[in-house]
């Protein structure tokens, strides 16, 4: 019998609770009817595909709650860096007068994008409107965008900035990229100078999936090896070569 009174069985009783909480919660939420900009980035095309139409994932690939716990504290401190550079003297808009999140549709509305806001005044030193993205990253990843910077360590947050500033025509100033360290509280800032070619060749991305798609027209996946590090951690795996061996 478990012993409720014990603190490890009370934290795992805990937990469970939350966590089937949180999964329930987002069961609920409407699924995407488009291709979102914040994903275009991503190695494999045949995995924009499967997201594009929301392909079930393989079993047991659902979101843990322990992940959707980390999702949930990436908003949360986002929240926390929006009032940070308002203490600092940046005018941040995040929402638009009728309360509705900034962003972009496209495509037919097949094509979206929200951002995280907008700068449009502050102190002196930095070029205004810019966009503002931030994400929050745990100490190794943290790091590594400390030291590669954004577009060698972060490819995929690096061309959702490009695509944000070229569809929201933020373009002519160069974005304010944050990151909070999630462990020590370190915060990251890079100006993101606009890459038009790297817009351009994600907005041809994007008609590219989405065309595909629509034809019925199956993109090549970016790795030949299933046990490659992105094909193993993608939530279509077994889908997506279990499928080409049928064609076999």
């Amino acid at each position: 019998m478990m012993d409720f009174n014990s603190s490890s069985s009370i934290s795992e009783q805990v937990s469970a609770l939350v966590d089937a909480g949180l999964q329930h919660q987002q069961a609920q939420q409407r699924p995407r009817t488009y291709l979102g900009a914040s994903r275009l980035g991503v190695s494999c095309e045949r995995a924009l595909q499967y997201e594009f139409i929301q392909a079930p994932v393989d079993s047991g690939r659902n979101h843990s709650g322990r992940l959707l716990r980390i999702f949930e504290r990436g908003h949360l401190n986002e929240d926390s860096m929006i009032q940070w550079l308002g203490h600092a003297g940046f005018d941040l808009r995040t929402t638009k007068p009728n309360g509705e999140q900034f962003g972009f549709s496209a495509l037919n509305g097949r094509l979206q994008g929200h951002i995280d806001g907008v700068i449009v005044a502050g102190p002196e030193g930095f070029k205004y409107p810019a966009l503002w993205e931030n994400k929050c990253l745990g100490s190794k990843s943290w790091r590594d965008l400390e030291k590669n910077k954004l577009a060698i360590s972060k490819p995929i947050y690096h061309a959702q900035v490009v695509l944000y500033q070229a569809y929201l025509e933020l373009h002519e100033n160069p974005a304010i990229f944050t990151a909070i360290n999630a462990d020590t509280m370190e915060i990251y800032s890079e100006l993101v100078p606009f890459d038009a070619v790297l817009a351009q060749r994600m907005s041809d991305r994007a008609i590219k999936v989405i065309t595909a798609t629509e034809a019925g027209e199956q993109l090549n996946r970016a790795y030949q090896d299933p046990t490659h590090f992105e094909c193993r951690m993608c939530a279509w795996q077994d889908r997506c070569w279990r499928q080409n061996n049928e064609r076999r």
